[in-house]
């Protein structure tokens, strides 16, 4: 297994700054649900990490806050649970860590405003539809 968490083209975290906490899982299983300690945590510090250089840190931490987690216990094993709750915690960071593009201001195109202005006009039909007739139109 690698000794990194690899989040990105440009970003690995070491395995030592991930706290994998390990608990007995919820949920059918029987015995050996009962017993064993299968449900995994990966708990990342954004503050304390020296992985992170302060731009990617700042993103973390107004996005995701101090503290990202992630927990698995789909499977019956702890192994791979381990590894459920590594790539979890990846896509968490990785989706923290993306920058989105700004917004640039556009005009409604031409077929956009005439499908606007069809709208408007069948709305003002069926209301139109919805009223009592004047007495002249009997």
């Amino acid at each position: 297994m690698a000794e990194e968490l690899r989040v990105d083209a440009g970003l690995s975290i070491p395995l030592a700054e991930i706290e994998l906490r390990t608990s007995r899982s919820s949920g059918p299983g029987g015995q050996h649900a009962n017993v064993t300690a299968s449900r995994v945590e990966a708990v990342f510090n954004v503050t304390a990490s020296r992985a992170l250089d302060e731009a990617r840190r700042a993103r973390l931490l107004e996005r995701v806050g101090p503290v990202v987690v992630a927990v698995s216990q789909e499977a019956r094993g702890q192994a791979r649970n381990r590894e459920l709750a590594l790539e979890r915690l990846a896509e968490k960071i990785a989706l923290g860590l993306q920058v989105r593009r700004r917004r640039r201001a556009t005009r409604p195109g031409r077929a956009a405003r005439e499908r606007r202005l069809e709208r408007k006009r069948r709305t003002g039909e069926r209301k139109q539809a919805r009223r009592r007739p004047r007495p002249d139109e009997y």
